[in-house]
């Protein structure tokens, strides 16, 4: 999507989840060409042995084709285009990584050299406080995350993924699906999937009472804790194909190959999240996006710019209003639904005439006018 890969960051920085206030910042620099991260090797070995840049993934696979290639693709562009050296680390145990074994991560990284350090996902914010205390001298970004009180070398990096999920489940219905599913990562307790399935629910409800009708929904953070694939989580998005259900959002990283693997067995459709999925599989009518590779290449200069303290100690939260969210228009398989009613929809989220509810409800209760949900 070409907003979102501009990212137009006049960045009215607003505040999360601590006391402290962001000042506007810059536009990051538009890099000239297009280059693909995957030509980018994901390995290298530097001269003197040490990594400048450093990766903590979350949970899942590295390359994932989603929350973790993204944040990590933005890495590697920063680095391969300011000659910086690079490295990523991956907490030990997998999905059942414990908070010093996320430690352990980001105390290799130090150790390894890194001045700045990536941090993926909302578990991250124990270790990363830790780290971050010991290790005064080297610069985080915490991505899906938050601010520390005291601890001005974290910057914390968050999407308003309500504002994407709405934006699919509004196009979708508008396309003409009435029986949606959501499938979730994280068992529900990660903020961002709670975010993205809120307003998937949202904007679906919101679609189908423009359009005088009923959708159906089912929703689901079964088989979604550790953010894997499994058979379990294949076969039941294949019995919610084989009852009727059109198409699924599948919000959560490497779970996306469950469910495009049932959505290719059933003849029917998914909607991707964090990137533009569609190169994937044919079955991904649009995407859920955020701006992740262009925001992190964006934090990470502004430390080796000397710019830190525009960042440093505070909450960024980014959105429509900083072309951070959005449906990738370019890629989408839309018909019934047109780029210009996309933009007129989004103008209305960017300049705050729609808003979007943030608040989940935390016990998965919907009180929705058009949209029957389904909590399975």
């Amino acid at each position: 999507m070409k907003k979102l890969i501009a990212l137009l960051m006049v960045l009215a920085m607003v505040f999360a989840l601590v006391a402290c206030t962001a000042k506007p910042a810059d536009k990051p620099a538009e890099q000239p060409g297009t280059v693909d991260p995957e030509s980018i090797p994901d390995t290298m070995t530097s001269a003197d042995g040490t990594y400048e840049i450093a990766f903590v993934t979350d949970v899942g696979q590295l390359k994932d084709k989603s929350f973790n290639q993204g944040t990590w693709e933005g890495c590697k562009l920063y680095a391969a285009a300011n000659n910086k050296s690079y490295k990523y680390y991956q907490p030990a145990n997998a999905d059942k990584a414990t908070d010093d074994d996320r430690y352990d991560a980001m105390k290799a990284a130090a150790d390894g050299g890194a001045k700045v350090i990536v941090c993926a996902g909302f578990m991250q914010g124990n270790a990363l406080a830790r780290a971050a205390a010991d290790f005064p001298e080297v610069n985080f970004i915490f991505i899906d995350g938050w601010a520390f009180d005291g601890l001005n070398n974290i910057a914390g990096i968050a999407y308003q993924e309500e504002q994407a999920g709405y934006l699919a489940g509004y196009a979708v219905v508008m396309e003409g699906y009435t029986k949606l599913g959501f499938c979730g990562g994280g068992g529900g307790t990660n903020p961002a999937c709670c975010r993205y399935g809120y307003g998937f629910v949202q904007g679906a409800n919101a679609a189908a009472a423009e359009k005088g009708i009923t959708v159906d929904i089912k929703y689901s953070w079964q088989y979604g804790a550790s953010f894997s694939a499994s058979p379990e989580l294949q076969t039941m998005a294949a019995g919610w194909y084989e009852s009727g259900t059109e198409i699924i959002f599948a919000c959560g990283g490497s779970m996306f190959a469950s469910i495009v693997a049932a959505a290719g067995e059933n003849d029917a459709k998914v909607v991707g999240v964090d990137v533009d999925q569609s190169p994937e599989s044919g079955t991904v009518v649009t995407s859920a996006m955020k701006g992740l590779s262009v925001s992190v290449e964006w934090a990470i200069a502004k430390h080796f710019d000397g710019k830190w303290d525009e960042i440093g100690g505070k909450a960024t939260s980014l959105g429509a209003a900083n072309d951070a969210v959005g449906l990738p228009v370019d890629t989408w398989s839309l018909k019934n639904w047109t780029v210009a009613d996309y933009e007129k929809l989004f103008a209305s989220m960017k300049d705050g005439t729609l808003v979007v509810d943030p608040n989940f409800p935390e016990d998965n209760v919907f009180n929705l006018s058009n949209a029957k949900v389904e909590v399975i």
